[in-house]
């Protein structure tokens, strides 16, 4: 590879939000060589939050919902690749094979390659009639299309995580007839409290959404275009349409394949360089040390792919950097938005803030003994923005004056004395 900065590739394999942050953030921090972008998806990159929210309750197409505009990449000099398939790594070679028989080599080399969402293996399934995941705007068009071509609208979503109930949402205000099957005993059961998961079960009746739990599909039978779901305590229910949104797998083919260490995804240093010094990985498909829970983590958030991806070009481009943030995420559902700040694994402890003035505005705070965990926020900003600070900072809550409505919500106010 050439000495000359000006000569140099950097070679970015995935154009979601952390691909073409990456690039972006690469030339603002003075890399003068060459950028490619490569992603097997022919559509110019676009947002993928609002694909399961207000993309797909919308007839808007993809190009409403861009990440940059094509122009963009031309006036930065990033050249995009797209519905290009990477085949192989070849570390030794630096370069990297592609599906059309053609090789790209690099000085540096960037995965953001993310996740793909499972399709069960149920038996049944291969055969089903308008079954869709819900990961790309080829889905959400595919669905769209199923919608407006059924009579009847019946749409079963399985899987009663953030994905399934913000598409549940979606479908519904399209008017559908929407059905929740979660295998769990409870939606939401993974990531957040029960006081959460009965909210958005109580909020999706309120709408006309079915929720089901403990429902684990066993079978589908398809027949004429009617999909018959079985599940295990022997219930049935008939769909039009089934969206399956039961997680996400981390692609670390290309990785494994090309001898980098991965446990749980790709593993990272605070830099987000992989094993090979020349190569990073940034995104869904990372494993990474987060220093404020000192533990190695994944994360499946744009902010996780936005932050690692200013982290990773700024060490790219030489400049002395680490990774340190706390993450947070959020979920729209009707007019309810869930603003969820730190990590609640490992909480033993669970305390419930509800405004006197709002039954739909309220937060939940998630503690191990003293130390403040994490924070899911209901239609409270507020809650969101004191939990952050409290976390970022260590600070410890006033436990009697947090449940208290009458005590004014401000950090001053809840400092533990």
């Amino acid at each position: 590879m050439s000495e000359n900065p000006n000569n140099k590739v950097c070679v970015i394999i995935g154009a979601s939000h952390a691909g073409v942050n990456l690039a972006f953030a690469l030339r603002s921090e003075g890399w003068a060589g060459d950028i490619v972008l490569i992603d097997a998806d022919a559509a110019l990159p676009y947002h993928r939050p609002p694909l399961s929210k207000a993309y797909l309750a919308s007839d808007d197409g993809i190009e409403q919902n861009l990440l940059k505009s094509a122009d963009s990449y031309e006036k930065e000099g990033i050249t995009l690749r797209l519905g290009v398939l990477v085949k192989s790594i070849d570390r030794a070679d630096k370069c990297v094979h592609l599906n059309d028989d053609s090789v790209q080599v690099y000085d540096k080399l960037v995965l953001a390659t993310g996740a793909s969402p499972i399709v069960p293996p149920i038996p049944g399934i291969d055969g089903a009639s308008n079954l869709y995941p819900l990961r790309t705007a080829e889905d959400v068009t595919n669905i769209r299309k199923a919608l407006n071509t059924s009579q009847s609208k019946r749409v079963i979503v399985i899987g009663g995580g953030y994905i399934g109930l913000e598409t549940a949402a979606s479908l519904k205000k399209l008017g559908a007839t929407v059905t929740v099957l979660e295998r769990e005993e409870r939606v939401l059961s993974r990531v957040t409290a029960p006081e959460i998961s009965q909210f958005f079960t109580n909020l999706h009746k309120q709408y006309g959404v079915e929720i089901f739990t403990d429902k684990n599909v066993v079978s589908i039978e398809t027949k004429n275009g009617l999909n018959v779901i079985k599940c295990s305590d022997n219930s049935r229910f008939n769909a039009d349409i089934i969206v399956v949104g039961v997680g996400i797998r981390v692609n670390t083919a290309l990785a494994v394949a090309a001898g980098l260490e991965v446990e749980n995804g790709i593993k990272v240093n605070a830099t987000a360089r992989t094993s090979d010094e020349d190569i990073y990985a940034i995104g869904d498909c990372t494993f990474h040390h987060n220093p404020h829970y000192n533990r190695f983590i994944r994360l499946e958030s744009v902010q996780n792919a936005v932050d690692q991806a200013k982290v990773a070009a700024a060490a790219i481009a030489g400049k002395e950097t680490t990774y340190n943030t706390i993450p947070w995420f959020w979920s729209d559902q009707y007019d309810v938005k869930l603003q969820m700040v730190g990590l609640s694994e490992g909480y033993n402890r669970i305390l419930v803030r509800k405004e006197a003035s709002e039954d739909t505005k309220f937060s939940v705070w998630y503690f191990k003994d003293d130390e403040l965990l994490a924070v899911d926020a209901v239609n409270n900003a507020k809650a969101y923005v004191i939990g952050t600070k409290f976390i970022k900072e260590g600070k410890k809550v006033d436990a009697s004056k947090l449940v208290d409505p009458s005590t004014p919500f401000k950090p001053a106010n809840l400092l533990a004395e």
